[in-house]
């Protein structure tokens, strides 16, 4: 029946008359198949002419809004022993909740007085300050008396030259006085002389006038060493002044030094004082340290350091949690060439994972099981995937998101875009063309409120 041979059976036999016949050889079903024709291509042709949204598609998956409501890890600054467990995996804690305690394991800090004996450390440089200031003050009071007193030695040796300039003065006319007596002696003696040669006077009274006359050479002589020792009386005083001058400048000089000393001394003692207040502050922050608290408000997700006795570094990780309060966001990846056609408060819509929908990217007000979102951030530096990562805030616009939404689950995104004909849309994915450029709402609004 495979109609090979050239002996054609329609030819002889009417077939028409069996009921399989009529019906295949009934000529009224091409009708209908090109009225189907017909009508499908006119649905087709409108249809190319409806609108279409033009969108791109991301997959991501659920975070939080703002970093600090991600989840987290706590870490312990210092290096330590786990002792005791004060939750379990699951447990909701505030913040504040002691999670779990530390002991030390550096033997610098094993003292368990180390606190308290810091403390005797600081009183005792406190009172070496306190004496070295006292030091200070009596140091200072040595110099004002030291002051005082060559202000009065001064005082005296300074009277002391004025009594020996008066007396140098006094023996200076006493020895104008003297030469004076001397002229007076030698003439009385010439003139006693010249009458006894004339003979009338004896010689008895020449020899009085002589010794008179010797007597007064003598005085004169007596008279010029008073003055020469007035002389060096004056230049004694002189130097006197210059001695206590001198003295009293070598004295005060080593008083100023032993107090420059003992103030050294003095801030030596007080910044040793800072540094153990220091100190003692750093302990009782790192006492405080061992035990770990929560930072907010969440739920204890994985112990990632379990039994007791078990030792950590400073920095690793202890416990992860999640905090109880955030605000929910998608991020998801677009590729780089869809970057210039996202703007920061682009609407979009989302399907997320275990939640039914019936998805239209085409026609978002149709699509059901979808929930509206705001694109609030684009990254500016591509990342290790090749994409550019955005972030997604839910729509105050659009009816909320499921509250059982947890982070980390998987969402689809669609980002909306402009609205084109499908035979367009057709057109442009034949071609490999990219989505159509165009400015957004919000930055016209932008720009004309710029203007």
């Amino acid at each position: 029946m495979l109609n090979i041979s050239h002996n054609r059976l329609n030819q002889k036999v009417d077939l028409t008359a069996y009921k399989a016949g009529k019906i295949v050889f009934h000529t009224r079903h091409f009708k209908y198949f090109n009225r189907f024709l017909k009508i499908f291509a006119g649905i087709t042709i409108i249809t190319m002419f409806l609108p279409w949204t033009q969108n791109i598609t991301g997959k991501g998956y659920l975070t939080t809004l703002k970093p600090d409501q991600r989840p987290q890890t706590i870490q312990s600054p210092i290096p330590g022993k786990i002792e005791k467990w004060y939750v379990r995996e699951g447990d909701f804690v505030k913040k504040g909740d002691t999670i779990l305690h530390i002991s030390e394991i550096k033997n610098e800090y094993f003292d368990p007085r180390l606190i308290e004996r810091t403390g005797m450390q600081i009183e005792a440089k406190e009172l070496s300050v306190t004496s070295y200031k006292e030091k200070v003050k009596a140091l200072d009071a040595q110099i004002l008396a030291l002051m005082n007193e060559r202000k009065l030695k001064l005082e005296q040796a300074r009277n002391k030259l004025i009594q020996a300039r008066l007396k140098v003065q006094s023996d200076s006319i006493d020895l104008e006085a003297a030469k004076t007596n001397l002229n007076i002696a030698e003439t009385q003696f010439n003139r006693t002389l010249s009458l006894q040669q004339e003979g009338l006077k004896a010689m008895t009274d020449v020899e009085a006038k002589r010794l008179k006359l010797q007597e007064t050479q003598a005085k004169l002589i007596s008279q010029e060493n008073k003055l020469l020792a007035s002389k060096n009386e004056v230049i004694n005083a002189g130097v006197e002044i210059s001695r206590i001058g001198a003295s009293y400048a070598e004295k005060i000089s080593k008083a100023n030094s032993d107090k420059f000393t003992a103030q050294s001394n003095q801030f030596d003692a007080e910044g040793q004082v800072t540094k153990l207040e220091n100190t003692r502050t750093n302990y009782e922050i790192r006492n405080s340290l061992y035990y770990i608290r929560a930072p907010q408000n969440g739920f204890i997700n994985k112990a990632l350091k379990a039994g007791i006795g078990e030792t950590f570094k400073e920095g690793e990780r202890l416990v992860a949690i999640m905090p109880s309060e955030f605000e929910m966001a998608v991020e998801t990846y677009i590729d780089p060439i869809d970057v210039p056609l996202i703007k920061i408060g682009e609407k979009a819509r989302i399907q997320f994972d275990g939640w039914p929908a019936i998805v239209f990217s085409g026609w978002p007000n149709v699509s059901y099981g979808t929930y509206g979102g705001k694109i609030v951030a684009i990254e500016n530096y591509i990342s290790e995937n090749g994409k550019y990562r955005i972030l997604i805030a839910p729509d105050e616009d659009d009816h909320e998101w499921p509250t059982d939404l947890r982070v980390g689950s998987g969402a689809n995104t669609m980002a909306l875009l402009n609205d084109v004909p499908i035979w367009f849309e057709v057109w442009r994915k034949l071609n490999g063309f990219p989505p159509d450029y165009y400015v957004s709402e919000v930055k016209s609004k932008t720009a004309q409120v710029k203007k």
